[in-house]
């Protein structure tokens, strides 16, 4: 039975991706598995690896649901990660941002 779920993202820049997505998720990395990988465990069971692979970096997508879309949108906004404020989705608003790397991270919510 499938008991946790991480999304993967590589980069190119380890340090300055700490720095984005720590200013995303509002905080630092829950775990350092080893050298080049860092992980936030976002809630029981999920969370988000980052790590450092070249070759790949810029390709992933991940897509996140919040409770509070327009709250999400202002942190970021505080965290200085830049963005075209909410939109309309397929079903849900979104909210696109991109890291350094050009990953597209897409947070959906009310």
């Amino acid at each position: 039975m499938i008991r946790r779920l991480l999304a993967n993202v590589a980069v190119t820049d380890v340090d300055r991706a700490e720095r984005w997505y720590t200013g995303l998720f509002g905080g630092g990395p829950d775990a350092r598995p080893m050298p080049g990988l860092l992980e936030w465990h976002l809630a029981e069971g999920f969370g988000v690896q980052v790590w450092l692979d070249p070759a790949r970096a810029g390709h992933a997508c991940v897509v996140l649901e919040v409770s509070d879309l327009d709250t999400a949108a202002d942190d970021a906004t505080r965290a200085g990660i830049d963005h075209d404020g909410p939109e309309p989705g397929g079903g849900a608003r979104i909210l696109q941002l991109a890291d350094p790397d050009g990953n597209r991270v897409v947070l959906a919510g009310a």
